[in-house]
């Protein structure tokens, strides 16, 4: 009998540490979860200096590029300056060369006149070779009648030989004037041509400058764009770890609700025990002072409670069942089938692009369900995944994020706690898509912009 209370506490303790062993298994889990916590705080944090250093970047291109775009104003300003100095320069020569036109008509006329000079000059020449010169004047003098005429003769022969030397320096006037007109002209079509080539290659430098300030502005704009389009990203990536650090607040809290429960049910279960313990000691002194009658009355009362405890255990152990219509079948792995239909596209490279999970096809109306326990971490329409479903798990101290994007609908909202096969959105056609499909990815950690954390569902998922 004494054998029988010692077996019967013995049960009554293995039930109760298994009781006990159940807090401790949930405190390591909050353990785990506070530390996937803190690392997604970390990844956060690191990712707000990202998106502060790529805003920063952004300033200084947007900076430059304004600099550049200053300078290329200043650049048009000198060329069209340039060009109108041009401009003038050539009507001046276009002037000079009127001028040039007009000396050489002048010098046409001015020759002619040399011309006639000269063929003066030669008349009086051959006259004075044929009268010997001087002489010819001497007749002329000594050929007066009077001393009246003499001195007519005289004023006579005066006059002409102030007119021989007039025509002789008028002709040297002429003479030099005309080369001094065509130097000057010449120097001054010389000069505007030097100063027109001068200003050309000016404005060809300044035209090679804003070529260069033009290229400069493009490379910046391009940059910014860039940087632009990875500050889109890194604000993406901020908002999904955002979002994941929610789910895990919530999925910690959940543990502690867990766990406050396991305790009560512990106390509870503990205060039976005890209770029971002491009835059965009463019980166990009672039937050691009974007779032998009341041993085999006891020994019926056993095995009806046996009965009576088989039967209760047989009926609680009965597993509840749940039916999601036309969704997959759960499967006893870590993850479960997200959706039916076939796979029509793998993970790796997709048109010059890394294709970061499966797309799953079928047509109809396809319930898409949740691969394993978790929370929604987001639940939003993006311009890429259409309608998405983020869903974070905590499995076995490990985070893992699954993504359900191009959904015609999504039934689950930011978060929700959602079972392993439990309908998350219907398989649909939107954001950049080509067909009805499901696109699935699997992310040991936390989802990031470059996907780097992505691992292939096909080895991890039997679809």
């Amino acid at each position: 009998m004494k054998k029988n209370i010692i077996a019967m506490n013995a049960s009554i303790m293995i039930g109760l540490g298994s009781i006990l062993a159940a807090p401790s298994v949930y405190a390591e889990s909050i353990s785990n979860l506070e530390k996937q916590k803190e690392s997604i705080q970390e990844k956060r944090s690191g990712v707000e200096s990202n998106i502060s250093d790529t805003e920063k970047k952004i300033d200084s291109l947007q900076d430059k590029q304004m600099t550049a775009e200053d300078q290329i104003a200043a650049i048009e300003a000198k060329i069209a300056e340039s060009a109108k100095k041009i401009d003038a320069k050539n009507a001046e020569i276009t002037q000079t060369k009127k001028e040039i036109e007009a000396l050489k008509e002048e010098i046409k006329v001015l020759k002619e006149r040399i011309a006639k000079r000269n063929e003066v000059l030669k008349e009086r020449a051959l006259s004075f070779q044929e009268t010997g010169g001087d002489v010819n004047y001497l007749e002329v003098l000594f050929g007066s009648s009077s001393f009246g005429d003499l001195v007519d003769r005289v004023g006579a022969v005066a006059t002409i030989a102030e007119a021989d030397r007039d025509i002789l320096k008028q002709h040297e006037l002429d003479k030099k004037d005309l080369e001094e007109k065509q130097k000057a002209v010449e120097t001054k079509l010389a000069s505007l041509e030097v100063a027109k080539a001068e200003l050309l290659e000016i404005q060809k430098q300044q035209k090679q400058q804003k070529q260069e300030k033009d290229a400069l502005v493009k490379k910046l704009k391009q940059q910014t764009e860039k940087h632009e389009h990875e500050k889109m990203g890194l604000e993406e990536e901020k908002a999904n770890l955002a979002a994941q650090e929610k789910a895990i607040k919530s999925a910690i809290s959940l543990e502690h609700q867990r766990l406050a429960e396991l305790e009560a049910a512990r106390k509870k279960a503990a205060a039976e025990a005890k209770k029971r313990a002491e009835q059965e000691a009463a019980q166990a002194a009672a039937q050691a002072a009974s007779q032998a009658s009341q041993a085999t009355e006891t020994k019926k009362q056993s095995t009806s409670s046996g009965y009576s405890a088989k039967s209760n255990s047989s009926s609680s152990s009965s597993p509840a069942s749940s039916n999601v219509s036309q969704a997959p079948a759960v499967s006893s792995g870590t993850f479960t089938r997200p959706s039916a239909g076939y796979v029509s596209s793998t993970m790796g490279e997709r048109w010059n692009k890394q294709h970061a999970g499966i797309d799953i096809a079928a047509s109809g109306t396809v319930p898409v369900v949740a691969a394993a326990d978790g929370v929604v971490s987001r639940s939003y329409f993006s311009s890429t995944y259409g309608n998405v479903v983020f869903v974070t798990h905590s499995i076995s101290g490990q985070q893992w994020t699954t993504v359900y994007a191009h959904l015609s609908s999504r039934q689950v909202g930011e978060g929700a706690v959602v079972a392993k096969g439990q309908q998350v959105g219907i398989m649909g056609n939107t954001g950049h898509s080509f067909g009805q499909h499901l696109h699935f990815e699997l992310h040991k950690g936390p989802w990031n912009y470059s996907k780097s954390n992505a691992v292939n569902p096909l080895n991890y998922v039997n679809i």
